[in-house]
């Protein structure tokens, strides 16, 4: 009779054990999916897409998506025409374009102080 109160009560913990262990895994498993950043509304296609529109015959050198943590996450596309670097931003859950800004691009001579690499 000992010995079967004894795998009874040995029994009761494995399975709490198991039933803790299992509710551990999926608590840990939702705060890994709460924590995972949403996908960003505008693609990336979409940006480039906005981006040739501010900048109509240009080609995207650069494509990159910086998530700004508190502030809004932004596409940053760099475009060139001709011998100019076009840098835009675009929101990524609006669309809108945040930043515009044209650069001559200095790559090309040593005539001047600016860094050419």
């Amino acid at each position: 009779m000992r010995i079967t109160k004894k795998l009874l009560v040995a029994g009761a913990g494995v399975v709490s054990l198991i039933a803790c262990g299992g509710a551990a895994y999926a608590t840990a498993a939702t705060a890994a999916e709460a924590a995972a950043p949403a996908a960003p509304k505008v693609t990336a296609e979409q940006a480039i897409e906005i981006a040739h529109q501010q900048v109509p015959g240009a080609w995207v050198s650069e494509l990159d998506f910086d998530r700004n943590g508190t502030a809004a996450d932004v596409w940053e596309l760099e475009l060139v025409k001709g011998s100019q670097r076009h840098e835009v931003k675009v929101d990524a859950a609006s669309g809108k374009v945040t930043k515009s800004q044209v650069d001559d691009n200095d790559d090309q001579d040593d005539q001047d102080d600016n860094d050419d690499d």
